[in-house]
């Protein structure tokens, strides 16, 4: 069933999951029991990420270099396949325009449609290492609008969602401006919207809030990660530009080196996150997993 039309149906809320590809040597079994834990919770759609292609150069005998590619983990449709071999549940694999030509898209488009998906992800996608701004292969797109109307031109019959940032995308000048981009993705023809990670719901209510003035009527998603340990306080908002509300910061600091206190602080907040935002009323919360399975359950057991 398409994400769209899950969504018109309405009922209970329930959570949706975010994977990412797993390593190079990992086998199949072992994949699906990392899933199988989310499974009691009746999500109704995974979102399986991808990795653009990157490139290294070997120094040859002779004093020149060969270009090579390095790909360390399995593909997202791959591991989509494998999800819908074993479990009854919807598959979302990301697209993105890094790293790939229009006709490799359209080819990967091929490859979903041959396997009976029918929902995708449609994103940028990030810079390479050492590139200041996104800058597209010869023959990709430049912006996520332009892949989401490649993808309805494809088979229009594809529901596609796109990401959107509460605290705003790091390369726009302000939150109007993100917003004003992120209508232009859906007049393309996006079904939905998932947000980037926050953790503080009154960001994400008045991002809703915005997008709704701005003339977005989609349906908005809340995406959440509970924090794990003390250093995320850095790395998170270095990696993802987003901001960590001192009262969090100051408990997970408060934490220090006790992992387990960390833990736990970061899964209650993100208990008391969702559990907010459903009785805020949202039909989904999107959990970013990272590939661990224990605190995203003791959270779903909480909220579901």
């Amino acid at each position: 069933m398409k994400i769209s039309e899950i969504l018109k149906n309405g009922g209970k809320a329930f959570p949706s999951l975010e994977i990412v590809p797993p390593l190079k040597g990992l086998t199949k079994t072992e994949l699906i029991e990392s899933i199988r834990p989310f499974m009691e919770f009746s999500p109704k759609y995974i979102n399986v990420t991808c990795h653009r292609d990157e490139y290294e150069y070997r120094q040859k005998p002779d004093g020149t270099y060969s270009r090579h590619l390095v790909r360390n983990r399995i593909s997202e449709v791959a591991v989509c396949g494998a999800i819908m071999s074993e479990f009854d549940v919807e598959t979302v694999p990301h697209i993105i325009c890094g790293g790939a030509t229009a006709e490799e898209i359209e080819c990967e488009l091929y490859n979903l449609r041959f396997l009976g998906i029918s929902n995708v992800m449609a994103l940028r996608g990030d810079s390479i290492v050492g590139e200041k701004r996104f800058t597209p292969v010869r023959g990709g797109y430049r912006y996520a609008s332009e892949l989401v109307e490649a993808v309805k031109r494809f088979d229009d019959t594809f529901s596609v969602g796109v990401g959107g940032y509460p605290e705003k995308h790091f390369e726009s000048p302000n939150i109007e401006t993100d917003i004003a981009n992120l209508k232009k993705k859906v007049d393309s023809g996006a079904d939905y919207i998932i947000t980037q990670m926050f953790f503080d719901n009154n960001v994400f209510y008045e991002f809703v809030g915005k997008c709704r003035a701005a003339g977005i009527t989609v349906p908005i998603i809340p995406g959440l990660k509970p924090l794990s340990t003390a250093n995320q306080l850095t790395m998170l908002p270095e990696a993802f530009s987003l901001d960590i509300p001192f009262e969090l910061t100051e408990a997970m600091t408060r934490a220090g080196d006790d992992k387990e206190k960390a833990y736990r602080t970061g899964t209650e907040w993100c208990i008391m996150q969702c559990k907010d935002l459903l009785a805020h009323g949202v039909p989904v919360v999107h959990f970013y997993t990272m590939g661990r399975a224990r605190n995203i359950v003791e959270i779903l057991k909480e909220c579901f």
